[in-house]
């Protein structure tokens, strides 16, 4: 029989703050089904009535061959691509009108929550991922006892045969690769009775059921040892048994002091949104701030739902989150949900840091040292087998693969992040054991690379300005990547004390690189040859990577440089050239302009070029055309670097510290200037940073450190030296 909804309006409370909610549950996975994670495992959820479906995943499930470079081959061998792991679903006995109805996720708690009346009873049902215990746990209760009874069915995505048994189901499979997998889903009811029927178990008149879910595979992120390690079955045994053994009250509180550690470590209070639009659910909100209606609440949850995705998908001892973060409900996921490495895994992670999300960043940085040996291999299989150093293809899967294009620049980028989580942590030991190594090697890959032109200068051969025009020498793109690689290894040096004669090699590399250019009709030349269009609307800006996420063209140290990226920018934008004239919109950024990651990437850009307003309505420009009802965005098909960036690209509004002096309130739109505040945002340097405004001037701040130390501050339009505040 199907269900109705009679929809309510909530009562106006700040408790929708911090909540994506709905007064329906999901139809579709996609757009509208909620996420959690715990950094490894993750499951979306429907919030269904009748039939509670519960997608979910484990990160390291993936087909493909170990080690493999070549083409983008992305079925069961091959390359590979990431696959579903399964779900799970539960069959109610239950009939009759669901009133009241409301799910919600909260972003802070990680807590996804569904209550509804039927038939005189409420039901409430939550669910969460912990990382402290490595279980997924729901629990379903009614205000009645004895109300709950149904069915529950668990199936594998890869077609291993369930089995039950009076405390749950299970199933173990093993991939073509020779990958091996596992899932159990532990029952725990109080009241009732609960019975096995064929591969389903069947619960009758109970008071509250507990579901415990573990998945693993038995991957390990180490060449040496062949990319797998020990059987996931013994594992998951003691780890739900470990759970069990918790009250679900201990599981929750464990799970929320974890998640809320991280998720409360940043804020922004960026305005008020009037109750009017507060107490609409978030798919109507969205609806009306495509209109042009004014919702400062709705861009600050975007701000912290890219957080909280990148915790619930990325936490120390995992892989890192892939073009989906880790949710995942086909075999055939677009672009085999991969790490693509020329802008899309870089994104995923440009808030890490600056969003005070360092441990987060702890994953990337693993792939990046797990990779090397395979990549060192297909380096030289490619450029020669004296080559020093290593790069990669533009995929790469957990398992050491290279598929598609060479990127070759891909391992300069990824030095960025290395040596990123140092100058943000200042953590000397992680400089010296594992950035400064890998930075240094990688120098040594250019060293060999770099080709002397007629003019002098070097320049990078053969590069590609993705994903777009010729193969050639001295593409823009590549000399920036290689000289922000250096300016990072001359800065780690400089700070270990060490390599002297290097670090002169290095430097004298940097000055010989052929430098930026700006173009025929004003523009920062995209290729040596002056060939850019000013019509050219491609979703890419990779001739201004030196803007952002670099620091070689700033409008303070490189004015003229930075003049020409804002041309660019606008032509890119489709306000340049025949629409030069034209106002610069959000409406007006059309075609290829219109991707996920396209308005977080511009957003950071036009911060950095101090034009608040128009990274302003970059931020409009996502919720607007590239956002879906769950606030996923939406390439299309769904990517979550978008969500990622554009919490980046926010705080690189309120905040700055590329140019050697932090930066209060670079880039703020008058939308945000009345009054506001942020906490928790960090500084390069070691520094975190709160900070309140009134009518865009900062009126109060705090710097704190793990030592006092004097800092350069750019404060009101002045630039000062203050003493920081030692932390606690």
């Amino acid at each position: 029989m199907l269900l109705l909804f009679s929809l309510i309006t909530a009562k106006a409370d700040t408790g929708n703050k911090n909540k994506l909610w709905y007064q329906q549950p999901a139809e579709k996975w996609e757009p509208e089904a909620l996420p959690i994670g715990n950094g490894r495992m993750g499951a979306m959820l429907y919030g269904g009535v009748k039939t509670e479906r519960i997608q979910f995943n484990e990160q390291s499930l993936w087909s493909g061959d170990n080690n493999w470079d070549g083409a983008y081959e992305t079925g069961d061998r091959g390359f590979g691509s990431y696959r579903n792991f399964g779900e799970f679903i539960i069959n109610f006995d239950q009939v009759g009108e669901a009133k009241s109805y409301r799910r919600e996720l909260n972003v802070k708690t990680g807590v996804h929550t569904t209550t509804f009346e039927l038939n005189g009873v409420t039901y409430t049902r939550e669910a969460f991922a912990s990382y402290p215990d490595q279980v997924m746990v729901f629990r379903y209760t009614a205000s009645k006892k004895g109300a709950l009874s149904g069915k529950v069915s668990m199936l594998s995505a890869q077609g291993a045969v369930s089995t039950s048994s009076k405390d749950g189901l299970s199933f173990i499979g093993e991939m073509p690769n020779q990958l091996k997998y596992a899932a159990k889903l532990k029952l725990v009811q109080n009241g009732g009775a609960v019975d096995i029927e064929g591969n389903t178990i069947s619960f009758k008149n109970c008071n509250s059921i507990i579901f415990y879910l573990d998945a693993r595979t038995n991957y390990k992120p180490s060449y040496n040892s062949g990319w797998r390690g020990e059987d996931p079955m013994p594992r998951i045994d003691k780890e739900l048994m470990a759970a069990k053994q918790l009250s679900y009250a201990k599981l929750l509180s464990r799970h929320i002091t974890d998640i809320s550690k991280l998720t409360n470590a940043a804020s922004i209070n960026i305005g008020e949104t009037v109750q009017e639009q507060l107490v609409l659910p978030i798919d109507a909100r969205l609806k009306k701030y495509a209109t042009g209606v004014k919702d400062p609440d709705l861009e600050e949850l975007l701000f912290q739902y890219g957080r909280y995705l990148l915790v619930s998908s990325s936490r120390p001892g995992g892989l890192p989150a892939n073009l989906q973060g880790l949710w995942n409900n086909s075999n055939k996921p677009a672009w085999a949900s991969d790490y693509h490495n020329n802008i899309n895994i870089q994104m995923n992670y440009w808030a890490a840091e600056s969003t005070n999300l360092s441990e987060c960043h702890l994953p990337l940085i693993d792939f990046i040292v797990a990779a090397q040996e395979p990549n060192r291999l297909a380096t030289r299989k490619a450029f020669g087998e004296n080559t020093r150093g290593w790069t990669a293809r533009t995929s790469q899967s957990i398992f050491g693969g290279n598929g598609w294009e060479w990127n070759i620049p891909a391992s300069a980028w990824y030095a960025q992040h290395v040596f990123e989580h140092w100058d943000f942590t200042r953590d000397k030991l992680y400089l010296q054991n594992t950035a400064y190594p890998i930075l240094k090697e990688l120098c040594q890959f250019w060293e060999d690379r770099l080709k002397l032109s007629k003019d002098g200068t070097l320049m990078v051969p053969n590069g590609w300005s993705p994903e777009h025009g010729p193969r050639e020498d001295g593409v823009m793109h590549d000399q920036q990547i290689v000289w922000d690689l250096f300016q990072n290894y001359l800065l780690a040096a400089k700070e270990l004390g060490i390599d002297a004669a290097y670090q002169k090699k290095v430097a004298e590399m940097q000055q010989k690189l052929a430098p930026n250019k700006i173009g025929k009709w004003g523009q920062l030349q995209e290729w040596q040859e002056d060939r850019d269009d000013p019509d050219d609307q491609h979703r890419h800006t990779s001739q201004l990577f030196a803007v952002y996420p670099g620091r070689e063209i700033s409008m303070r140290n490189t004015p003229d440089l930075a003049n020409a990226a804002i041309v660019s920018l606008r032509s890119r934008s489709g306000n340049y050239g025949k629409n030069i004239n034209k106002p610069f919109t959000v409406e007006s950024t059309v075609g290829d302009s219109r991707r996920s990651w396209t308005w977080p990437w511009r957003a950071a850009l036009w911060a950095r070029l101090g034009d608040g307003e128009k990274a302003g309505m970059m931020i409009r420009g996502l919720l607007t055309y590239n956002t879906l009802p769950n606030l996923f965005a939406n390439h299309p098909p769904f990517q979550l670097d978008g969500n990622f960036g554009i919490s980046a690209a926010m705080a690189e509004m309120l905040l700055q510290s590329h140019t050697g002096e932090v930066q209060l309130l670079p880039s703020i739109p008058e939308a945000w200037a009345k009054a506001g505040e942020f906490t928790g945002l960090k500084a390069r340097g070691g520094y975190t940073i709160s900070c309140k405004w009134l009518n865009g001037k900062v009126t109060s701040y705090q710097i704190y450190s793990k030592k006092p130390e004097k800092v350069k501050l750019r404060i009101n339009g002045e630039l000062k030296e203050i003493q920081s505040i030692k932390l606690d």
